[in-house]
């Protein structure tokens, strides 16, 4: 088939390919689609010379436009840092007392702190601060190192278990586990426990075995928990009496608490926040126990 051949319904001569009896035409690119493809040239072309493209070994070529990105931010930061600066000196000179008296500075605190909070707390605590699993919930007012911003503070800053040299230590021993109690003294603890937050347990047939888990419990828990049980903040025991749990408050996993024990972990950050951005969050914690009576 000789390649001259033209199409007699759109004049285009054929390529001279047939394929089950379809001539292949041989259209030219449409003249929409060959604009656009200079046009994109010539940009890119262009683009290369006016910004930073071409890496070279260490740098990379400048452009014409000497277009930095990474100063553009820096600038950006820069210049928050310095629109910030009133404030946050006031924060850090203030007192708790002052800034929580303050409606301004609460404002601030409300604002920086639920963005701090979210950066940095929220993975554990969730961004409401109502805790998941297996950690604390910062909006009731149950404290296992104290919930006063002083406190609260402290913690944020040296962490609890954590690599700093000052950082809050607490362990439960793991009683069943490492034989200090036998199975029957774990189960007996675990009933007088659960029984201080469910006083309907301490039905006639099982006063006999919460007795004899009180009785564990004083020889064995009170020296951390307080022989009433309600806690002590100075070592990180929690109150046993309520009804606040961080891993479960119900017998099943008080026996696993018992038997297994604990170490809960919370990181430091004084490396990673500065002592303004803490006091903020340690402020805005603690509103959220305010708020929520």
């Amino acid at each position: 088939m000789s390649v001259e051949e033209l199409d007699p319904v759109s004049g285009h001569r054929t390529t001279g390919h047939v394929w089950n009896g379809i001539k292949e035409l041989d259209t030219p690119v449409p003249r929409g689609v060959l604009i656009f493809l200079i046009v994109t040239h010539i940009f890119a072309v262009t683009w290369w010379f006016v910004m930073p493209t071409w890496p070279l070994g260490t740098t990379y070529t400048k452009g014409l436009l000497d277009t930095d990105q990474r100063k553009i931010v820096e600038q950006k930061i820069v210049d928050a840092e310095a629109q910030r600066a009133p404030w946050v000196d006031r924060i850090e000179k203030a007192s708790f007392d002052e800034i929580l008296a303050d409606p301004k500075m609460m404002e601030i605190v409300k604002t920086t702190g639920h963005r701090l909070f979210g950066d940095n707390c929220a993975a554990c605590h969730r961004r409401d601060g109502k805790g998941r699993s297996n950690y604390p919930n910062l909006t009731d007012h149950d404290w296992i190192w104290g919930g006063g911003p002083e406190a609260i503070m402290q913690t944020i800053t040296t962490g609890v278990n954590s690599s700093n040299a000052k950082s809050r230590i607490s362990q439960m021993p793991a009683f069943g586990r490492d034989g200090m109690l036998d199975p029957g003294q774990v189960d007996n603890v675990a009933a007088y426990v659960y029984s201080l937050s469910h006083p309907d347990y301490s039905t006639p047939e099982r006063i006999k075995q919460i007795e004899a888990g009180r009785q564990v419990f004083l020889t064995t828990c009170a020296a951390c928990h307080g022989q009433d049980a309600k806690g002590n903040q100075e070592v990180g025991a929690p109150n046993l009496t309520d009804n606040y749990w961080i891993y479960g408050g119900d017998i099943g996993t008080i026996i696993t608490t018992i038997h297994g024990g604990r170490e809960g972990h919370m990181p430091t950050w004084d490396e990673r926040l500065t002592p303004a951005q803490i006091k903020i969050l340690a402020t805005y914690v603690y509103s959220l126990g305010v708020e929520n009576p």
